[in-house]
This record gives C-alpha cells, structure tokens and sequence, in this order.
C-alpha cells in the first residue's frame, strides 16, 4: 500500500522547519503558513529585533520558492518595485526589466520607512497578483505572496500604512520577545553558526499550489458562515470602531479557517477554527474611535470582545452528510 502524505503533513513539515529557526513561536509561524495557503499575505509587526525578518527568510526558504528582499527606505521609488521599461539600442526596441516584486515570496522588509506613494506601488500586486508598467500588465507567478515587516508607528522615521493597504494583508502577527529559556535556546543554537544557512527546503512551489486547493476543498457548514458575519458585522456597530473591518475580512476568516483545519487534518472548519486566527484576520483592519484610543483601547482587545460577545454555534457544523 503506497505511503499516503496528506497535504496537513506538508504544511506541518514546514511549520516544524522554520521552528528550527525561529524558536518558541509555534503560533506566529502557522499563522504565516496559513496566509500562505490562504493565498493572502502577512504583515509581521514588532520592535527590531525579535526575528521579524529571520521569520520571512525562512519561510522562502522553506518553500523552495524564489525570493526577494525589497529594503524600503525613505528614498525608495515605486519603480524599483515594480519594474522599469527602457529603450535597448541594440534592438532597438523597449524592454521590460522586471522589479523585485516579480518573485514567488517578496520581503518588504520595514515597509512602513517608505513613502505613501512607494507604499501604494504593492496595492496592485497584492490585490490582483499583476504589476502595470507603462500601460503593459505583468502577471506575477504562482505561488505569490508578500511578508511585510514593520517597526511600531511611534518609532521615528516612519510613515503609517494607510487603511486600504492594511486592508490587503491577510493577517497580522507579532513575533514578541521570547522567554527566558527560549532565549537561551536561540544563544546556543547560534554559537558556531547561523540556524538558516543550513535550513533546506522541505516543500517546493507545486506542494504549495496543492496546500492551497486542497484548502478551498474544505467544508464550510452555513452555520460557519454566519458566524464569520456576525463577528465582521459586529465590530462596524462597536462602539469603540470608527470603522469595522470589510467584506474583506469575512472572507480572509473563511479562508483561514479552511486553512487552519486543513492543518489540523480535518475536512471541515470550526468555529475554533475562526476563533484562533480572528485576532490576526480583523485587529489591523479596524480603526479605533479617538475617545477609545484614549482609554488604552486596541485593536486586538476590541476584537476579543467581539469574540466574547457573538455566540458560538453549536456541534452540528461538523461535515457534510456523507450517504
């Protein structure tokens, strides 16, 4: 009897292969592995240096797929994303010199200590998977997905990603500090060399197009659905949200659900399944009232309140019947 290996034993191998990198933080990197099977894309939000870039390396190189760094500066052009058309002497015709985001996983690496107008140059691509360069469209490859590292606002030099921009990332996460022990694991792991320059990948493009369809086959009972709605329609008539999340965010929910079951080796997505990734899914998406701001109020604590307060449905949204 052949050997079976379940498209959950691909995504778990490469969750187990960026652990031997990044330590202690099970939790950060399935949520990155499932924007990646949910064809999204995930913004790594923290202070400097807890692993946010260390995370993304990994990941590339854990998928065996091509891979870019894009190091965005105040000075960065929209251009030296996406591309640029020049005129070859030689033929005499223009060409097309395509830009770093033309890869399979893009770092943008400290995203947010560029421009509004460079910062916008990634809306097209994360949306519609294409690049425009002088009215010429350029499909981006398959897999695609982008993992944006950003420093805290109230650090200097920075520039705020706008809502819209927010909006196209699938999650958000926070590598946070380790503990104790878990420090001292990363202090020992790196006396001789560096963990990732023997990291090899344990999955190729192909394994990740097969994660991602295998995902959209999972079941999602009615029930599922409605409570995904009622949680995104609860946070537009929060109180504390000047702005709920959007349609958008519904749909990101379904999605990593899927994902997160298809993980766990089930063919059918729970309301545990919405309920560990809301955090990451809707948090970034909201835009806290001034007045809830001032009383200390985030994001993610709105969204627990949410999750509190929305009832949960019961047991019969296992699978499909099956005759």
């Amino acid at each position: 009897m052949a050997t079976v290996t379940g498209p959950e034993l691909i995504a778990r191998g490469i969750v187990e292969n960026v652990e031997k990198v990044i330590v202690g933080k099970t939790e950060v990197i399935e949520l990155v592995v499932i924007a990646l099977i949910s064809r999204g894309h995930a913004l790594i939000e923290d202070v400097p240096g807890v692993g946010k870039t260390m995370l993304a390396r990994s990941m590339a190189r854990s998928v065996g797929s091509d891979f870019q760094r894009i190091q965005f500066t105040p000075d960065l052009l929209p251009s030296d994303i996406t591309g640029v058309s020049f005129y070859n002497q030689k033929t005499s015709e223009f060409e097309f010199r395509p830009g770093p985001i033309l890869s399979q996983i893009v770092l943008a690496d400290e995203i947010n200590r560029a421009t509004p107008k460079t910062q916008s140059a990634l809306l097209e691509a994360m949306a519609e998977r294409q690049v425009t360069v002088e009215g010429v469209t350029h499909r981006l490859a398959d897999p695609f997905m982008v993992m944006a590292t950003q420093n805290p606002i109230e650090y200097e030099g920075t520039f705020p990603l706008p809502e819209a921009q927010l909006d196209r990332f699938f999650l958000r996460v926070r590598v946070g500090y380790p503990t104790l022990d878990q420090e001292i694991a990363i202090l020992d792991s790196q006396i001789l060399a560096e963990p990732i320059d023997d990291l090899t990948a344990v999955a190729n493009p192909d394994d990740i197009i097969q994660l991602q369809n295998a995902a959209r086959d999972v079941y999602v009972h009615d029930l599922i659905k409605e409570y995904i709605v009622a949680l995104t329609n609860s946070t537009r008539e929060h109180p504390d949200a000047s702005l709920g999340v959007s349609p958008r965010a519904s749909l990101a929910l379904m999605r990593g659900a899927q994902a997160r079951s298809m993980i766990d080796g089930r063919d059918f997505a729970s309301p545990d399944d919405v309920k560990s990734i809301a955090r990451a899914v809707m948090s970034h998406r909201l835009i806290i009232s001034p007045a809830a701001r001032m009383r200390g109020v985030n994001g993610e604590d709105l969204v627990g309140e949410v999750l509190d307060s929305v009832p949960v449905p019961g047991a019969e949204v296992g699978g499909p019947a099956r005759s």
